[in-house]
């Protein structure tokens, strides 16, 4: 019902700067909130940034001040501007979107999630 395609991911060296994007499709009516988590290896997946619907952010703390998150609501677009990245962004990013879909016969909402996409940050 919902597919999020993501780009951007890739292989920096410390200090340098990535962009990630995310963008939402499908038989969708609304987005509440879009925003990206990661999971390193052996750690859970965890919150990175989000933004709701109505322009609100969260980042979590180990990258407040580095990274950014802006939206284009018209495109269901969300992108994560990441800089002085560190080693221990590295991680896998998915995007993930709150959205109301609607089908033949009904709506619903649900949280869709892209496939990841691979953050290496080398020292």
């Amino acid at each position: 019902q919902v597919q999020l395609v993501e780009s951007g991911g890739g292989l920096v060296q410390a200090g340098g700067s990535l962009r990630l994007s995310c963008a939402a499709s499908g038989s969708i009516f609304s987005i509440n909130g879009m925003g990206w988590y990661r999971q390193a290896p052996g750690k859970q997946r965890e919150l990175v940034a989000a933004i709701s619907s109505g322009g609100s952010t969260n980042y979590a703390d180990s990258v407040k001040g580095r990274f950014t998150l802006s939206r284009d609501n018209t495109k269901n677009t969300v992108y994560l501007q990441m800089n002085s990245l560190k080693p221990e962004d590295t991680a896998v990013y998915y995007c993930n979107a709150r959205a109301v879909v609607a089908n033949i016969t009904e709506r619903a909402t649900l949280d869709a999630w892209g496939q990841g996409t691979l953050v290496t940050v080398s020292s």
